[in-house]
């Protein structure tokens, strides 16, 4: 999996890829971080990457020119989607990241300032994404996000097979709670079925608080969740256990 950075800030970028997870997966040959610093493509003494909006107006805009050349210097092989990290694009979630990972390439453009100059999402853009409806100073961080959360999707960038099906939202749902060592932790104990050895009570158990969880943080979830008859009879003892106090 490919994937091109285009930015003003290619060390912020390059700091992260190169740690933990996606430093491995990288090493590994699984996945390729590429960045492009677009002030390279900027042809004068300055180099120059923004300028003020026709109109006026506070701020600078993202010229063109440079950015455009960037994008068009890209190999043609494979074919890359690009992207635009800007908070005029739908928020990123987990079906937008599984769509993403079928592509063997992503081209995502960091704006900067106020924006970038409209002719260039115009022509050279596929698609925008945001993070959620806030504003960052730059898409540096949003494109890490999709960087990051497709590369989980990548056979081999997770040390276990089921690591990245097990996660928050792949099924509709967020994860359950999770224990390691010290069973005992300020008089909090381990979950006794999570000791027990059961696979079958503790695959329950998992099941269950995943239920919840989603229930009282994000009860949205469970209206698009695909909910088998074992969990709806599961919803309805964390329904009554709710209400009666006796929740987890």
């Amino acid at each position: 999996m490919i994937f091109d950075i285009l930015t003003l800030f290619p060390e912020v970028c390059e700091a992260y890829c190169q740690a933990s997870i996606l430093g491995r997966a990288a090493k590994a040959g699984l996945i390729n971080v590429r960045t492009v610093n677009i002030r390279d493509y900027a042809q004068d003494r300055h180099r120059t990457v923004d300028d003020v909006p026709y109109g006026g107006g506070d701020g600078m805009v993202m010229m063109a020119p440079p950015l455009a050349r960037a994008i068009e210097d890209l190999q043609p092989q494979p074919p890359a989607r690009v992207i635009l990290m800007s908070p005029q694009g739908p928020p990123l979630d987990q079906d937008k990241v599984r769509e993403l990972a079928r592509w063997p390439r992503l081209a995502l453009v960091c704006g900067r300032y106020e924006g970038v100059d409209e002719r260039v999402r115009e022509r050279y853009v596929h698609e925008e994404l945001s993070l959620g409806d806030f504003v960052l100073s730059g898409g540096e961080l949003a494109a890490l996000c999709v960087v990051d959360a497709v590369s989980r999707l990548v056979p081999g960038v997770l040390h276990g097979a089921d690591s990245a099906e097990a996660d928050s939202f792949m099924d509709g749902l967020l994860e359950h709670p999770h224990y390691t060592r010290p069973p005992l932790f300020e008089g909090v104990a381990v979950p006794e079925v999570l000791l027990s050895g059961n696979h079958a009570a503790i695959a329950r158990w998992r099941r269950k608080e995943s239920l919840r969880r989603t229930f009282l943080r994000r009860p949205d979830l469970l209206a698009r969740a695909s909910l088998s008859r074992e969990d709806l009879l599961l919803l309805e003892e964390v329904r009554g256990e709710e209400a009666s106090g006796e929740g987890a």
